[in-house]
């Protein structure tokens, strides 16, 4: 999908309406319209916002066909290592382009699985004791690693898959946390909205879980997209 398809597919993941993210982003509702309908198309710093609010990367926002104009409002938020991985990043994609041949590196090691997280229906709980998991792929910075179990996170999470974590006890509206609900472990989005605060999953299959006085709940982690 483009970019105008995927805000409005975000924007109504996360609960909001044309109005509720204008606001937010501090535009006029009919910037928004103009957006999803692809009569136009937003400033990387207003895609920057938007993929915050909705718990996404700014890849999974920007889609195939969007254009980025200016980079420099994003890059200069940035703090020193960050630009410099956007400099070396930079580097490959010129060498490419000149046809420069570059050899992958085969990124194969283990990570330490502390247990499993439920992304359906609070089967299974974190575990103190971590497990040496092969790993094929590039490992972030992060807290610690946990496996999905369940498809209430699709299209973002598959099952079995591993997912690295930074421990936090609080989060914004929109991000995908690791949370304790009536003791139990899930991997969910966080949502705190005019409906009020609640873990909501990817997949519509699954009911929303309030965070109200009825139910223990608590943050511990947020995943790193």
């Amino acid at each position: 999908m483009d970019i105008s398809e995927n805000i409005k597919y975000y924007r109504k993941q996360a609960g909001y309406t044309q109005a509720d993210l204008a606001k937010l982003l501090k535009i006029k509702p009919t910037a928004v319209s103009a957006w999803e309908s692809g009569r136009n198309k937003p400033l990387m710093d207003k895609v920057t916002v938007m993929a915050g609010l909705f718990g996404v990367n700014i890849s999974q926002l920007v889609g195939d066909t969007f254009e980025v104009n200016d980079i420099s409002p994003v890059y200069n938020k940035l703090d020193t290592s960050r630009k410099k991985n956007v400099y070396r990043y930079a580097v490959r994609q010129l060498d490419e382009q000149n046809n420069v041949i570059v050899f992958p590196k085969h990124n194969k090691s283990e990570v330490s699985v502390y247990g499993a997280v439920s992304a359906g229906t609070g089967e299974y709980l974190l575990d103190n004791t971590p497990e040496l998991v092969p790993y094929e792929g590039v490992v972030p910075e992060h807290d610690y690693a946990v496996i999905v179990n369940g498809v209430s996170m699709r299209p973002l999470f598959e099952d079995k898959q591993i997912i690295f974590v930074k421990k936090t006890f609080e989060a914004r509206s929109g991000q995908v946390v690791i949370a304790y609900y009536d003791n139990q472990a899930y991997v969910k989005k966080y949502v705190n909205d005019e409906k009020g605060a609640r873990f909501v999953s990817l997949n519509k299959s699954y009911d929303d879980m309030p965070i109200d006085e009825t139910h223990e709940a608590e943050i511990i982690g947020v995943v790193v997209l």
